[in-house]
């Protein structure tokens, strides 16, 4: 299980770990930060042993070169966080986007007498028991996992993915370095805060632990299945459920060729501009109408298989899509079509309802200023994929918040466009988006959803009627009873009653004291008995009881400072 992490207690147990991690930044020319985070004050008998190390050309590489190649030598965590980072241009530059796009998920696989623990562990019986063939040398590893070939005793050929053995205690560990040097970084060097380092950390640790669970990915897998299952242009491959668990997956062998692979495509006889077209499809059915999508439909997880029917692999990321999201992005893609860059400026104010525009007016003109340059283009000569990327570009400089899934989708859509144009160069992705766009808006105004949301809109109504006249009641039983109290609980609004309170007093005081000297005149020109130098009595007192009255509002008024 992952513990908590972000403790600064538990920065000190892994310290070896620690070392190592600063022993890498400062090979790639990140001294400057290990020093300003106060980093070194943790290892400072090993500083000077770090300090030369210099066996790499550093002058030759980029910073962003220099942070992927941190990554891929600190391992498979930090590998993850990279490949996982590499989908939020929100959050990073777009160098260092195109670096982490490179990092390769291949490292050294563990020993076979692991694998074979681990199955038996996890299944609980022997590996010749469980299977009729195990192959002992891994198909392929990976930094969570690796997989290994196998034939169950029914003669299926199927592939283990199995989870190494300490990797979650490995991440576990990881996590918690990465939030306590993240809190340092941000705590003493505050011009990084605008990359949200601990909201970085914070994202991946959710993320990672939903990848490291099997059980999840087995979910995920049999949801993908469900929606496509009517669609004869895809193959998912089938789970053994009797063969799986959290560390372990078992899942069909498929034998296919890869989709980037042109010239075995060929030689098959596969056809691949029919295959470009299945994956576009596929793609929008997921994003569009399931909203349920692949989230990393790179070439490496896409096989084709006999009668150009496509095999999706690896289900460990998934995106999903609200309704209203799957709306919204309907809408830009008709405002692409449409060249309505008003349509398109709408949807993004829809998608970041809470973020204010300091300068709407320029947004809307550099938008306007993008769709126009493909105003006079027929529709096959634009690149939705480029288009995306400058509307996300836009976006971005803007300071507009999409939701995370959004981004995951815009680099799915992108992806796929890459890979289907590599099949076919003519291919267009707006040109088979339309329908599904054009699909969407039949369902929101058709007669179908008008049906149901005047059925919604009546059922609504019935209710309330019906609770009506019983609610009414309950309240005026409570309001008899003096149980109803409002209760506002706001600082302003309370000063606002005292401001009011004091006011209302004061203008009662003026009047009270006006009545006073105004009476007392009275008495004074009606010469009411009883005298005192032929002037009323109570006329006298009037006006030394109104004399004293002022002076107490006066001084009242001095001591709060307001006149």
């Amino acid at each position: 299980m992952f513990r908590k992490i972000g403790l600064i207690s538990r920065a000190y147990p892994h310290m070896n770990r620690y070392r190592e991690i600063i022993s890498v930044l400062i090979k790639y020319g990140f001294g400057e930060i290990v020093t300003k985070s106060h980093l070194d004050k943790y290892i400072h008998r090993y500083k000077r042993k770090f300090s030369k190390q210099k066996d790499i050309d550093l002058v030759s590489l980029s910073r962003w070169e220099r942070i992927r190649l941190i990554l891929e030598e600190l391992g498979p965590t930090f590998i993850k966080l990279g490949q996982i980072m590499s989908n939020r241009p929100d959050l990073l530059p777009q160098k260092l986007l195109d670096e982490l796009e490179k990092l390769q998920d291949t490292v050294r696989s563990f020993s076979e007498e692991d694998a074979q623990k681990l199955i038996e562990k996890e299944l609980g019986q022997p590996i010749a028991t469980l299977f009729k063939k195990f192959t002992n040398t891994p198909l392929a590893s990976a930094s969570i996992a690796q997989v290994h070939r196998a034939v169950l005793t029914t003669g299926e050929k199927v592939v283990i993915k199995v989870q190494r053995p300490t990797i979650e205690q490995t991440i576990a560990v990881d996590l918690e370095i990465m939030l306590y040097i993240a809190g340092l970084i941000k705590k003493h060097i505050p011009e990084t805060s605008i990359f949200n380092l601990e909201g970085i950390v914070k994202e991946f640790e959710r993320t990672i632990k939903k990848e490291i669970d099997f059980t999840i990915e087995a979910v995920y897998l049999e949801r993908f299945s469900s929606n496509l299952q009517n669609d004869s242009t895809v193959y998912v491959p089938k789970i053994h459920k009797k063969y799986s668990t959290k560390k372990i997956i078992t899942m069909e062998f498929i034998d296919g060729i890869k989709i980037s692979d042109t010239s075995s495509l060929l030689k098959s006889g596969a056809n691949p501009k029919l295959i470009a077209a299945r994956g576009a499809q596929l793609i929008l059915k997921q994003t569009l109408e399931d909203g349920f999508f692949h989230a990393d439909p790179h070439p490496g997880n896409l096989l084709v298989m006999n009668n150009n029917v496509i095999c999706f692999l690896d289900f460990g990321m998934m995106g999903v899509l609200l309704p209203k999201h799957r709306k919204y992005i309907g809408d830009m893609i008709i405002g692409i079509l449409d060249k309505d860059a008003a349509k398109i400026i709408k949807v993004l104010m829809q998608l970041s309802p809470h973020q204010q525009v300091e300068n709407i007016e320029e947004l809307e003109y550099l938008l306007f200023e993008l769709i126009d340059q493909y105003a006079h283009l027929p529709l096959k000569n634009i690149n939705m994929g480029k288009l995306l990327a400058n509307i996300l570009k836009i976006i971005i400089n803007h300071n507009l918040e999409m939701p995370p899934n959004i981004y995951l989708l815009l680099k799915s859509l992108v992806t796929i466009e890459g890979v289907a144009r590599k099949l076919d160069p003519d291919f267009n992705m707006l040109e088979h988006a339309q329908p599904f766009a054009q699909k969407l808006l039949w369902q929101r105004f058709g007669p179908q959803r008008l049906a149901k949301d005047i059925h919604s809109l009546a059922t609504d109504y019935n209710n309330l009627l019906h609770n009506l006249p019983a609610d009414t009641k309950a309240i005026i039983e409570k309001i008899k009873l003096g149980e109803i109290n409002v209760i506002l609980d706001q600082a302003e609004l309370k000063q606002l009653l005292n401001n009011l309170d004091q006011v209302s007093n004061r203008i009662s005081f003026a009047i009270v004291l006006a009545s006073l000297i105004i009476g007392s005149s009275l008495i004074v020109l009606s010469q009411i008995p009883p005298h005192w130098n032929e002037i009323p009595i109570i006329g006298i007192v009037g006006f030394l009881s109104a004399g004293l009255m002022g002076f107490w509002l006066l001084i009242s008024i001095l001591k709060h400072g307001r006149m």
